[in-house]
């Protein structure tokens, strides 16, 4: 199989014009920014190619505008960020992008910076129009991908653009998040647990099908959990729950039987009325009818840290509760915190993905540590089912 081309630093970028494709989405409120952690990580290599002397056009999405101008979701709060940030001449392209755009950046001189708006304005973007590709590829001599999250679709600034241009490379982040699911799927250092949360285990099936192959537990967290106590005969109240899930389920443990991979569901739980409301630990035979499971209880945490204790690697997508509600956030930053503590004091492998696990643990006050954390979401999960992501396929 062939490999990915990743950006050298020996490679001669003076003077040359890199399309550079991040993903920027950042949540914003009123057009203030906030979370900066998107931005923050793509700062180093932006950094790096303006000292080598680079010029750089940066193309990034934000939200879902469908192919229509949205001044909700313009790019603007992300380039007063940057001009802040970025010591040098950083300039904003509101335009559209045809035949005469290239000579409209004429003015840019090396190691000075354009952002375009959101590329997502754009139909040829979101269609993977050809002649939309065509006509990006042409203000550039050199394409960069470091927007992993975004490689999962066939979009014009991810995809056919590589057709367009000589030179296409993949950035360092996008790297950096490669090698560390691979460290899972393919240079995995046992024992492996996977901790999956989120609500649907119908958008997650692929996934864990394809894990239970590969690592040694599997701990359900968060709504999903539900389900899994339903199958096994108990009543969880006005729990959010997805329909004819028993099918899944039966499925999930005939595989992990077959590989012999254990399978772990919440022991106990924090439970409200609701999801305003504070907890009380309640065990799964003993939950009222109009009751909602909202986090784990003390006993599900002690398990959950005794597997990783006995783990060298751990993957987690997913919070265990309605952290939205610090009431429900105890079991979401006791893992947190035990996976940080053995990732700096046993070498525990850990990788991190997805946008809620992410805001969960930067809504804490605490400083975790991981081997890697993941802003990408259905990039992420798509590659841990062991899809050929497009954005990738067309680097190699």
């Amino acid at each position: 199989m062939s490999k990915i081309k990743y950006f050298s630093e020996n490679l001669e970028v003076q003077n040359k014009t890199i399309i550079l494709r991040l993903d920027l989405n950042v949540p914003l409120n009123e057009k203030i920014i906030q979370d900066k952690s998107r931005i923050s990580i793509s700062l180093p290599f932006i950094k790096n190619l303006i000292k080598k002397k680079a010029k750089i056009i940066i193309v990034s999405h934000l939200g879902r505008p469908k192919g229509k101008r949205n001044n909700e979701l313009s790019l603007a709060p992300i380039y007063k960020f940057l001009k802040e940030q970025l010591e040098t001449n950083v300039y904003f392209f509101m335009g559209d992008i045809n035949d005469e755009t290239k000579s409209k950046f004429s003015y840019l001189k090396e190691g000075e910076v354009i952002l375009l708006e959101n590329i997502r304005f754009f139909d040829g973007e979101n269609n993977n129009d050809d002649n939309f590709a065509k006509k990006l590829a042409s203000l550039g001599d050199i394409y960069i991908n470091d927007a992993f999250s975004c490689s999962h679709r066939k979009q014009a600034s991810i995809h056919k653009i590589t057709k367009y241009i000589k030179e296409s490379y993949a950035g360092p982040l996008l790297k950096k998040e490669v090698v560390a699911i691979n460290a899972i799927i393919q240079n995995k250092k046992g024992p492996v647990t996977c901790i999956i949360g989120g609500s649907k285990i119908s958008t997650k099936i692929n996934v864990i099908t394809n894990l239970i192959k590969k690592v040694d537990n599997i701990i359900v967290v968060g709504a999903m959990a539900n389900n899994f106590l339903i199958f096994k005969g108990f009543i969880v109240g006005k729990s959010l729950v997805e329909k004819n899930s028993k099918e899944i389920i039966d499925k999930i443990y005939e595989e992990a039987k077959k590989y012999n991979c254990n399978i772990f569901i919440p022991n106990d739980c924090s439970v409200s009325s609701e999801f305003k409301g504070s907890g009380k630990i309640k065990e799964p035979d003993s939950i009222d009818k109009e009751e909602i499971i909202l986090d784990i209880g003390p006993k599900t945490i002690k398990k959950i840290g005794s597997i990783i204790d006995q783990s060298n690697t751990v993957l987690w997508n997913g919070p265990a509760g309605y952290f939205e509600n610090k009431n429900f956030s105890i079991g979401t930053l006791a893992i947190a915190k035990k996976i940080s503590e053995n990732t700096a004091g046993k070498s525990l492998i850990s990788i991190l993905g997805g946008g809620d696990t992410i805001s969960a643990i930067n809504k804490s006050e605490n400083k975790f540590v991981f081997t890697h954390l993941s802003t990408a979401g259905g990039a992420f999960l798509e590659f841990l089912e062991g899809k050929d992501l497009p954005g990738l396929n067309v680097l190699k």
